[in-house]
């Protein structure tokens, strides 16, 4: 009786633990259905599967509100038994994409708790390591319950946890993500976190340098400073690499640190991050996609802001031809640059839309359906 009480507690505790763990991961990629796109456009890639590309939107609000939804549904002991099945059945799923993902295909981040926590692959197989034995004992805690006996309360609970899950999601998707986890969020200074050091040049050397060597005994390698006299054992050890490392530069996320606008004229990025007052950043991904509801929406903006004596500008990834003003539904024509087509989607997650700096600060993001 002792041993089934306290297999009960555990199997508890391990619900929980599940639930919190879903309902976390779920939600902070379902509030940022592109995110989740990306990151499935490129396993899709790698699978060889890019005819399945156009549905990676359908794949992402599905995939992401059906995990907080089981998330949800373990913690208020909802259709338990059906769902510790599922459970346990993507934990085996995902603990060997992840196997793969850290040893044969090259992916960086697998993306399981989208932009809110990055984990490395081999972070992310053995955090679905310890998830998948705690998966197993929720399973076997419920397995004699029966799958589809189901009360009008429970009924009721999934279509409510359905709702709000795929939901949460579509509106996301229409608009912009709930939160915002990503470096250019709203009150970021873009030029200024570009440039931002940890710590200043007269306090650390500008570069360090690491010696790479190979134990001729055992085939390991270890890695030496110049300091560090061992290496020169060359009955022990070989030379295998040299490798110069920055110190004292700045910790900057790659896609900030890779900002650029630019146009037929060159480098426009210091400019128009660092210029006093209001700037309008209109977005646009594709011109031919750009529908005429969009375009009148923008067509507003080019005239607020000159009505306020601000500027407005035409970003997008597509190749300019010369230096490139465009017009949006007959508005006076805005200077256009380029940008890189990554860094816009990470900037802005919205087909087209705008991006408003006051004195280089973002002050506000708008997918073009709700520019006003």
């Amino acid at each position: 009786m002792n041993n089934n009480r306290a297999f009960r507690l555990l199997a508890h505790a391990c619900r929980i633990l599940m639930a919190v763990t879903f309902i976390f991961s779920g939600f902070v990629k379902v509030v940022d259905p592109w995110g989740t796109a990306i990151k499935i456009q490129e396993y899709l890639s790698i699978y060889g599967l890019e005819s399945l590309s156009g549905l990676r939107f359908v794949f992402s609000i599905w995939l992401c509100g059906a995990e907080l939804m089981m998330g949800l549904m373990l913690l208020f002991k909802v259709r338990i038994r059906l769902i510790s099945i599922f459970a346990l059945a993507s934990m085996i799923f995902f603990t060997l994409l992840t196997f793969l993902s850290a040893t044969w295909l090259p992916v960086e981040d697998c993306g399981c708790f989208g932009d809110a926590v990055k984990l490395t692959p081999w972070q992310t197989f053995f955090k679905n390591l310890v998830l998948l034995p705690i998966s197993v004992v929720v399973w076997w805690r419920y397995r004699h319950d029966r799958i589809f006996a189901f009360s009008k309360a429970e009924v009721a609970c999934t279509v409510l946890f359905f709702a709000l899950a795929m939901g949460l999601g579509f509106y996301c998707y229409l608009h912009l993500p709930l939160l915002d986890f990503l470096p250019f969020r709203k009150g970021v200074n873009i030029y200024a976190e570009m440039n931002a050091y940890t710590s200043s040049e007269q306090d650390e050397e500008l570069v360090h340098t690491v010696l790479v060597y190979r134990d001729k005994k055992t085939g390991k390698e270890r890695e030496f400073s110049l300091d560090d006299t061992e290496w020169q054992d060359a009955s022990r050890w070989e030379w295998v690499d040299t490798r110069v490392e920055e110190v004292g530069k700045p910790k900057v996320d790659p896609t900030l640190s890779e900002f650029s606008l630019r146009d037929e004229e060159g480098d426009a990025t210091a400019w128009l991050l660092t210029r006093p007052g209001r700037v309008y950043m209109l977005c646009v991904n594709e011109f031919d996609r750009l529908d005429a509801a969009c375009e009148t929406r923008m067509r507003m903006i080019v005239e607020r802001a000159a009505q306020e004596g601000a500027m407005a500008v035409c970003l997008t990834p597509e190749r300019l031809y010369g230096l490139t003003q465009r017009s949006f539904a007959g508005s006076e024509p805005v200077r256009c640059y380029n940008i890189d087509a990554t860094t816009l989607k990470t900037m802005l997650r919205a087909f087209n839309g705008l991006v408003v700096l006051d004195d280089g600060v973002i002050s506000d993001k708008r997918n073009c359906r709700d520019i006003r």
